[in-house]
C-alpha cells in the first residue's frame, strides 16, 4: 500500500515539474534564460521547456514597437527665448540580450537622451526656426539617440514634437509681430494694386494719344489728298480750256473774237477801278479812253432803261 502510493506521489511530482518545464512564449515576445545566475539562451515565441530550478526566465522584452512620452522640458533657443517642449519618442527591441544586460533601465535611459538631445538641437536654432524646422530637428534627435542606444540593443525609429510652448511674453511679442507683418502684408498689396492702377491708366492714355495721333495723320492725308485731287481736276479743267481756247483761235476770225473778249474785261475791270477812285492821274491814252467811257457808259444806260420802258 505504501509503496502504490509512493509510485502515485512520484508521477505527480513528476507531472508538475513537468508543467514548471513548460514556457510558452507568445508572438513578438522574447524571454532571457538563465541557467544558476548566468545567461543561458533566449526563447523565441513557441513552446520551450526549462529545467526547475536550474533554469528561470529572468527578462521578458517585447518586440513590438515602443511608444514612450518625453516629458516637457524647458529649452532656450540661440536667441535666447525659453520654450517649453515636449515629444513622443518611438523605439523597439532589436536585441533582447543587450536591452537585458547593456543598461538597467533601456526606457528610461532613452527618455533622458531624448530631453539632452532636444534641448541641444533647440539651442542651435532661433525661435522661429525652431517652429519651423520640426522635421530637422526629429531627424537629428532621431539619429542622435539611435546612435547613443545601439549598445543597449535599442533601435529608436522616429520622434515626434508634440507642442512648443513659449513664455506668456513671447507669445503676446510673437502676435504683435505677426499682426505687424499682415499689416505690412496689407500696405505692400494695396501699393501694388495702386501701382497697377496707375501703370493701367497710363497704358490707356497712352494708347488713346496713339489712336488720336493716328486718326488726326489719317486726316491730315485724306485732306491733303483731297486738295491734291482738286488741284488735278482744277488743272485739268484749265488745261481742257486752254485746248479748247488753243482750237478756236485756229478757227477764222477766232484771234478777233478773243481780242474783242480781252477789250471788253479791260474796259469792265477798269470802269470799276474808276468807280472806286474819287481822283486819279492817267497818261493821255488811258485820259481819253476814260472820257469815252464815261460819255458811252451814261449812254448805254439810258438806252438800257429806254429798252426796257
Amino acid at each position: 500500500m505504501d509503496s502504490v502510493f509512493s509510485i502515485y506521489l512520484l508521477a505527480f511530482v513528476i507531472i508538475i515539474i513537468f508543467f514548471k518545464m513548460i514556457r510558452i512564449v507568445p508572438e513578438q515576445q522574447s524571454y532571457i534564460i538563465e541557467q544558476f545566475g548566468k545567461y543561458s539562451k533566449t526563447l523565441g515565441a513557441g513552446l520551450h521547456l526549462v529545467i526547475p530550478f536550474v533554469q528561470k526566465v529572468a527578462y521578458k522584452h517585447s518586440l513590438k514597437e515602443i511608444t514612450r512620452d518625453v516629458d516637457p522640458q524647458v529649452c532656450i533657443t540661440n536667441d535666447n527665448v525659453q520654450v517649453t517642449v515636449d515629444g513622443v519618442l518611438y523605439l523597439k527591441i532589436v536585441d533582447p540580450v543587450k536591452a537585458s544586460y547593456g543598461i538597467e533601465n533601456y526606457g528610461y535611459a532613452t527618455d533622458q537622451l531624448a530631453k539632452t538631445t532636444m534641448r541641444s538641437e533647440i539651442g542651435k536654432l532661433e525661435l522661429d526656426r525652431a517652429f519651423s524646422e520640426r522635421d530637422e530637428i526629429n531627424d537629428n534627435v532621431v539619429k542622435a539617440v539611435d546612435e547613443a542606444s545601439d549598445p543597449w540593443g535599442i533601435k529608436v525609429t522616429r520622434y515626434e514634437i508634440k507642442d512648443i510652448y513659449p513664455t506668456p511674453t513671447i507669445e503676446q511679442a510673437m502676435e504683435q509681430q505677426m499682426r505687424a507683418e499682415r499689416e505690412k502684408r496689407a500696405e505692400i498689396l494695396a501699393s501694388e494694386g495702386e501701382k497697377e492702377s496707375r501703370i493701367n491708366i497710363s497704358k490707356g492714355q497712352r494708347e488713346e494719344a496713339i489712336n488720336i495721333s493716328k486718326g488726326e495723320r489719317q486726316k491730315m492725308i485724306n485732306v491733303s489728298e483731297g486738295k491734291s485731287k482738286a488741284i488735278e481736276i482744277v488743272a485739268e479743267a484749265t488745261a481742257e480750256g486752254l485746248k479748247d481756247i488753243a482750237s478756236s483761235l485756229q478757227l477764222p476770225k477766232g484771234r478777233t473774237a478773243m481780242s474783242v473778249r480781252l477789250a471788253e474785261q479791260y474796259v469792265d475791270q477798269f470802269g470799276e477801278i474808276l468807280k472806286g477812285a474819287e481822283t486819279s492821274v492817267l497818261p493821255t491814252e488811258i485820259a481819253n479812253l476814260k472820257g469815252i467811257i464815261d460819255t458811252v457808259l451814261p449812254a448805254l444806260s439810258s438806252g438800257n432803261k429806254g429798252g426796257n420802258v
